[in-house]
């Protein structure tokens, strides 16, 4: 399951590139809400990782002790 909602964001994006290959005029216009929400979706789940790995990343330096001569 939660392989599908990682997938979504993509998926979308790539559906509604096909659809505006596909079509013309105005049916094209049809596609751009899909495209720019699955961009959305995208570009905020790369945010939040970014902003994870971040605070995980400084978690662990003030955690862990700088290493002292042996």
């Amino acid at each position: 399951m939660e392989t599908l909602l990682a997938l979504s964001a993509p998926l979308m994006v790539l559906m509604a590139l096909l659809v505006l290959g596909q079509r013309q005029g105005r049916e094209r216009m049809q596609a751009l809400p899909a495209l720019a929400i699955g961009t959305g979706l995208a570009v905020t789940s790369q945010v939040r990782r970014g902003r994870r790995r971040r605070a995980l990343l400084q978690a662990l330096r003030q955690s862990t002790p700088p290493p002292g001569p042996s």
